[in-house]
């Protein structure tokens, strides 16, 4: 696998990326970190950056490539993945699992990605604990942020995104997101340039959740507000708790 890059490219993600790990300080010296590898474009992209993250940075640490197999009855090809990481000089750890037969099988979920999201952070984490590893990483990027945002708020009543860098105690392991500052469009851009192998989804939902009614509502005021994105990331990094609920203006 090419590792190398035009600075233009490095500009677009690489740079926004380093300097995003950098200011809240997500990774450090002597970490090893597990990457959720789902097959999909993210945590994909995820794991080829932290590669080259991990040949410039001043210090070490080391990657768990992990992968779940859901259990779904239809067989998922995993060997692009897997041979996308071999590329990368690293072994990809495949673990069994019986969520997707728990969500839709026993709980029969009308609604599965929540209940689907958390078995599977519970399972990675578990993984990660197996492996040694004091951190786990997530591929969630700047889009996802947003349309988490608004899923709060429209469907839970409630104002806020998931978090650059989060203790979980009970777990004692960190979960990071080092693409945070990065859209979802330069995701597809690096899948593109460097051919990085994109595994089909056999969930039954996907596709057809509330998130992708989201999706297209941002997409839509994208539209009218080409910025929103960027502005957002900005907002979300500069809210001050005691002027958020003001009385005395009104925009």
């Amino acid at each position: 696998m090419d590792l190398s890059m035009k600075k233009a490219d490095k500009q677009r993600y690489l740079t926004p990326t380093r300097k995003w790990v950098e200011k809240y300080n997500l990774i450090e010296s002597g970490d090893k970190i597990a990457v959720g590898m789902s097959g999909g474009k993210d945590s994909s992209v995820l794991f080829y950056i932290l590669t080259i993250l991990q040949k410039q940075f001043p210090f070490h640490f080391d990657l768990v490539p992990i992968t779940l197999d859901m259990g779904f009855e239809e067989t998922v090809d995993i060997l692009p993945l897997k041979k996308f990481v071999d590329e990368l000089e690293y072994n990809l750890v495949i673990e069994q699992t019986s969520i997707a037969k728990i969500v839709f099988d026993i709980k029969k979920e009308k609604n599965p990605c929540s209940l689907c999201a958390n078995l599977r952070r519970g399972a990675l984490n578990n993984v990660a604990k197996k492996y040694e590893c004091n951190k786990v990483a997530l591929g969630h990027h700047l889009d996802d942020g947003i349309e988490t945002f608004f899923m709060n708020l429209l469907f839970n009543s409630k104002m806020g995104i998931f978090k650059p860098k989060t203790y979980l105690d009970k777990k004692d392991i960190t979960v990071i997101r080092p693409l945070l500052a990065i859209e979802e469009s330069t995701i597809k851009n690096i899948i593109n340039k460097k051919s990085i192998p994109v595994i089909k989804n056999p969930c039954p939902a996907d596709k057809n959740t509330k998130r992708e009614e989201i999706k297209q509502l941002i997409k839509d005021l994208s539209i009218k507000y080409p910025e929103i994105r960027q502005k957002f990331l900005k907002g979300a990094q500069n809210i001050d708790v005691k002027e958020f609920w003001r009385t005395d203006y009104f925009i």
